[in-house]
């Protein structure tokens, strides 16, 4: 078990595993019969596995567009709940097609409220890729189209994740276990 900053990392997705899904994930990404695709990276934690899955895409043949938008859910657990975009896309979506890319989906909240901004901007249609589902946690009706492993109900770091800005930099996704 690798240590790192003084903490156990448990590996649950190794880097070679990771990579071989992303291709997979990219292969089954170039089936779809899209037109003008543009790509949007949902930030912070997705932006390893979408540089990484939208370069397999260009290896599958693929050449999309790519956008970032950052949204924050504020409320999280209370009754308010509140999702706002930090940052939003500058391309206009009007009769394209989507590819959102998260790193995990749980609740669905934040995923279902960006898919749902798109299609009210005109998008053609939204598609959802995904590093990771935690299905059990889902709370909206949403699924991704693409999902690259199904989550364990644990704290993920790594590979974009991070707990507490850490662990980010990692080329796994693991779970934090305890001090050295």
């Amino acid at each position: 078990m690798p240590v790192i900053r003084n903490k156990n990392i448990e590996v649950l997705f190794s880097a070679s595993t990771i990579a071989r899904r992303n291709l997979e994930l990219a292969k089954d990404i170039a089936e779809r019969d899209y037109k003008d695709l543009l790509v949007i990276s949902v930030l912070k934690g997705s932006f390893i596995f979408a540089a990484d899955l939208i370069r397999a895409m260009h290896d599958a043949g693929i050449s999309p567009e790519v956008e970032f938008i950052m949204i924050s859910s504020y409320g999280a657990g209370k009754t308010s709940g509140e999702i706002k975009v930090l940052r939003d896309i500058d391309s206009d979506v009007r009769g394209r097609d989507i590819l959102l890319i998260d790193d995990i989906l749980e609740s669905g909240k934040t995923l279902k409220f960006a898919r749902d901004l798109m299609l009210e901007r005109g998008a053609r249609d939204v598609s959802i890729a995904v590093l990771l589902d935690k299905r059990m946690r889902r709370k909206s009706d949403i699924e991704p189209d693409f999902t690259g492993f199904d989550c364990p109900d644990v704290f993920v770091v790594g590979y974009g994740m991070d707990a507490g800005y850490a662990f980010r930099e990692l080329p796994f996704v693991g779970v934090v276990r305890d001090e050295e």
